[in-house]
């Protein structure tokens, strides 16, 4: 790797940010096509390759799609409302069901900018929604019997979706992953017609974005690293 080669990796790994506002031009299925051609070799356990992809074109799956996500993320915004970490493995359930259950009393109507955010309002027009589902008989979850909160078996599949951003961002595209949709999984797997050992795993909007984020915010290394043990000194 040259030194271009390495500022290019550099830059793009401490810039690819969310984007959620983008023109109004489609992404053709020829780019989507190059994108998850180059994605496809992100790291996952065993070469099991457990991600399968639905690129959702159809107008009546896409409102069905926007429908559940704004459902999802009227409850997100409640329980940050509340204070409360939305459906964190370790948190306060009673307070959660409660804002929640506010959310599921409020009323929305077909324009939701006004309460949820013009992102969730328009989600079914992204210029390309893309869904990523994981077949489960393909994940080694080694957690999976320890009693807590399993998330090892994402490791198959998320770096794969972080893939496709990063090729998506060399095709001049920027985009967001979310999971809001994930709340009412049985629904989408109805309006996807989607077998039962697959998982959804994260709905990605993808597009040509207005505006390119040139700096994020994150946490110094010395907050989240230590020598030895979790008590251990600080590395920095």
């Amino acid at each position: 790797m040259n030194d271009d080669e390495h500022l290019g990796l550099l830059e793009a790994l401490r810039s690819t940010g969310a984007v959620r506002d983008f023109e109004d031009r489609p992404v053709t299925r020829e780019v989507l096509a190059r994108v998850l051609d180059t994605a496809r070799f992100a790291p996952n356990g065993g070469n099991q390759q457990a991600w399968r992809v639905v690129i959702v074109e159809d107008p009546t799956l896409r409102r069905g799609i926007r429908d559940l996500y704004v459902e999802g993320w009227a409850e997100y915004l409640e329980q940050r409302l509340a204070g409360i970490q939305p459906w964190a493995p370790i948190g306060d359930p009673e307070a959660e069901a409660a804002a929640i259950a506010r959310a599921a009393g409020k009323s929305y109507g077909g324009d939701v900018a006004g309460e949820l955010g013009a992102f969730a309002d328009g989600f079914d027009g992204v210029p390309a929604m893309v869904v990523v589902l994981a077949d489960l008989r393909l994940l080694a979850a080694t957690d999976r019997d320890l009693g807590r909160y399993t998330f090892v078996g994402g490791a198959s599949i998320y770096p794969f979706v972080w893939s496709v951003l990063l090729a998506a961002r060399s095709e001049g595209l920027g985009g967001v992953v979310t999971t809001m949709a994930v709340t009412r999984e049985p629904a989408v797997r109805t309006l996807l017609r989607v077998p039962d050992e697959l998982a959804v795993a994260a709905v990605l909007a993808l597009g040509y974005p207005r505006k390119r984020a040139t700096r994020l915010r994150r946490e110094p290394v010395e907050s989240f690293t230590t020598i030895d043990t979790c008590d251990g000194s600080s590395l920095g």
